[in-house]
């Protein structure tokens, strides 16, 4: 069953080497003082959700981690775990990871890159027929934009890579709010 998690097609594994090498370069030129400030320059953020009701049960964590190489640029990573279940219907369990670009042209405006791979599992319960038990990976490319204002950031992304059948989300378009500490 993990061979299953573990599937990446050439399309994404490219997008993730490629992704690796530019996060890599941007650290390239490191002078003793920058080495010396690195943990002062990191920023963590994410978010945690839970949903439960009479019937049902979710419930997330996802924390992120960036760098913040000057001013303007931010990279970093996230991780994401998700479950969620409903009662005699069916139980998801998603994990993955994505990777981060933050760009701010100025103070007030946040524009986003970020790159998630999530591998998902969908087990339903055996009386819905119509329903098969669903293993796989799904890949999600998100460009955003964003108003900030100190450690908040309120704003819109896509996901460019989009598909109805398969996205745990349930459209393209989502809202954001994110906290940087």
């Amino acid at each position: 069953m993990i061979r299953k998690y573990i599937f990446i097609n050439k399309r994404q594994f490219f997008i993730w080497v490629f992704l690796a090498f530019s996060l890599s370069n941007l650290n390239a030129q490191v002078t003793v003082d920058e080495e010396l400030k690195f943990w002062d320059r990191v920023q963590y953020g994410g978010g945690v959700g839970l949903n439960f009701g009479n019937q049902f049960f979710s419930a997330t964590l996802a924390p992120n981690a960036v760098y913040r190489h000057n001013k303007y640029v931010a990279t970093g990573f996230g991780l994401n775990f998700s479950y969620s279940s409903q009662r005699d219907v069916f139980n998801s369990t998603i994990f993955g990871g994505s990777l981060i670009t933050l760009v701010n042209p100025i103070d007030e405006i946040q524009l986003s890159a970020e790159f998630e791979q999530l591998f998902v599992s969908q087990n339903f319960d055996e009386q819905f027929v119509s329903n098969t038990d669903r293993t796989y990976s799904y890949p999600a490319l998100f460009l955003g934009a964003g108003y900030r204002q100190g450690n908040v950031i309120f704003g819109i992304r896509y996901d460019v890579l989009y598909q109805e059948d398969r996205s745990i989300y349930a459209q393209a378009w989502m809202p954001f709010v994110q906290f940087w500490f």
